[in-house]
């Protein structure tokens, strides 16, 4: 089992207030967000951000697996998870994450590559967090067999 922690702060009203985030291992601490940086373009984090960001980690090193386990070796795995929230009946809701990742895996079909992040898009422990969520997937193969 392995067990991983977050932290946020609160202080005041939803739209004048403001918090900060932290992680354990200290590379957010005291993170700035906001109801501006959330809802509309203040500074600070948000968030579904966070939850982007998570998800793009997870679903590269899981595609990296993928692949590794399939005697292919990535160079480069780039991903970026937009995630779109949405008020559904008076209430926020996660309603899609759009999966875009490109890879450089040398000696990679198209084929075996797309296969691949099918499996890691299924796999990935964040993408299984988004029940009740549209996760769509773009994935590009950047080099060429035998590259």
């Amino acid at each position: 089992m392995i067990n991983r922690n977050g932290s946020a702060v609160w202080k005041g009203s939803i739209k004048e207030g403001n918090g900060v985030v932290s992680t354990e291992t200290g590379t957010l601490s005291n993170a700035q967000y906001s109801f501006s940086s959330r809802f509309e373009s203040g500074t600070g984090t948000n968030p579904e951000e966070l939850l982007g960001a998570a998800h793009a980690a997870c679903f590269s090193m899981a595609l990296s697996g993928v692949l590794t386990r399939g005697g292919l070796i990535p160079d480069t795995i780039s991903t970026t998870a937009m995630v779109t929230v949405e008020n559904i009946d008076g209430g926020f809701k996660i309603t899609k994450v759009r999966l875009s990742t490109e890879g450089v895996i040398p000696n990679a079909t198209d084929a075996q590559f797309q296969e691949a992040a099918a499996t890691a898009k299924a796999n990935c422990p964040v993408s299984k967090l988004f029940t009740g969520a549209e996760i769509t997937l773009d994935a590009k193969l950047v080099s060429a067999v035998g590259a």
